[in-house]
């Protein structure tokens, strides 16, 4: 690791780590510094580490390759051994792990996630789009609605009618309002995807095939600005595409999906969207959406598994984000923020829904996550 790398560039990848070597391409090509840049491949001990890491000296760019193995070690060397099961085994939201790293390293300011079924999109300088978004302030799309939801693909939807994976199917045919305003500091820039959209099963079965593909494909053309969700409205957040400021972690964590017992999957990035949209919020800050576009090639997948481990939690999803809006809207900081949203998805009632007992269990984890930060060291 260099002292000039500021920005921790995450991915959890199992099939394709090779997927970097474009996003590295399209920085040198738009006069990028790649010497910003540390990689963090988050994988598992079956994967061929050693190639990973032969790719990184190949590319003649920063980073590390943390195997399940290497993981335990980290904890260990780390003295959080005693918080460990905070980030899901084989699963997606094992970016947690990629955020406690980053948190332990101080010279990152910048965090940005990547899925390896992504490429950078030709017409955009991806990371100095990115970064040009972060720390700053812009005159903006504000976007409302009457159901405080924001549809991130509501530009083009008389076209195509699409909604994103983790929408609350009850805040569907809303009535959008929109304003041009000058945005708060922005500590997250998301941006959105061509080719394959990101849908739930649900949607997949209804507008794709067997294999967890949409059938409605995006294009430049579908996305035409960047916005903001206004104050109070919530968004989902996919984490295949999203730069980020190192101060938000407290309030970011990627929820443990998979690894439980009621095999509730595909929630992580969702719930940390909202969590870090509430904290947002709170702290009168503002999240960024649009630009710059990836490419996602979503690989062939069974449309019902995924559905599989998305039933479980869609009736919680419809009401997780209502509990975040029982917390106060104002706090002193992150962490302040994230204690905030704990107790009050504590006191939400979600007796009457199917897996409630799921919630106890995510409490359990983000009250995790705050001790695992603070044993760290908050001043990081």
């Amino acid at each position: 690791m260099t002292q000039q790398s500021d920005i921790c560039v995450i991915s959890p990848t199992i099939r394709n780590p090779e997927f970097i070597e474009g996003y590295v391409e399209n920085a040198r090509e738009n006069g990028f510094g790649t010497e910003r840049l540390h990689f963090v491949l988050v994988t598992e001990d079956f994967n061929d580490k050693q190639n990973m890491e032969e790719m990184l000296d190949r590319l003649d760019v920063s980073g590390r390759v943390f195997n399940g193995s290497d993981r335990g070690d980290w904890y260990e060397e780390n003295d959080i051994d005693e918080y460990s099961d905070v980030v899901p085994a084989a699963s997606h939201a094992e970016t947690s792990f990629g955020l406690l790293y980053m948190w332990n390293n101080p010279q990152f300011e910048y965090g940005i996630f990547l899925d390896d079924d992504t490429q950078p999109h030709s017409d955009f300088d991806f990371f100095g789009t990115h970064l040009d978004h972060l720390d700053s302030e812009k005159n903006v799309e504000h976007v409302s609605s009457d159901k405080q939801w924001v549809n991130v693909m509501y530009q083009n939807i008389e076209e195509h009618g699409l909604y994103p994976r983790g929408y609350p199917y009850s805040s569907m045919d809303e009535e959008v309002e929109t304003e041009q305003k000058k945005t708060n500091e922005i500590v997250a820039s998301q941006g959105l995807w061509t080719n394959i959209p990101d849908l739930d099963a649900v949607r997949i079965l209804m507008d794709g095939n067997l294999e967890g593909q949409a059938e409605t494909l995006t294009d430049k053309e579908d996305y035409t600005h960047n916005f903001a969700a206004k104050e109070g409205n919530y968004l989902t957040v996919c984490s295949m595409n999203l730069a980020f400021k190192r101060e938000v972690i407290p309030s970011f964590y990627q929820f443990p999906m998979d690894d439980n017992k009621w095999d509730i999957g595909r929630f992580d990035d969702i719930w940390s969207g909202l969590t870090l949209k509430k904290a947002a919020d709170m702290l009168d800050k503002s999240l960024i959406n649009g630009f710059p576009l990836c490419v996602h090639n979503k690989a062939k997948r069974s449309t019902f598994g995924d559905l599989n481990n998305e039933v479980p939690a869609l009736e919680l999803n419809e009401h997780f984000w209502e509990a975040l809006e029982e917390a106060p809207d104002t706090a002193e900081d992150y962490f302040d923020a994230y204690r905030k949203m704990i107790s009050a998805v504590e006191k939400y009632d979600f007796s009457e829904y199917a897996n409630s007992d799921f919630i106890d269990f995510t409490v359990e984890h983000m009250e995790m996550w705050l001790k695992a930060l603070e044993t760290l060291g908050t001043d990081r």
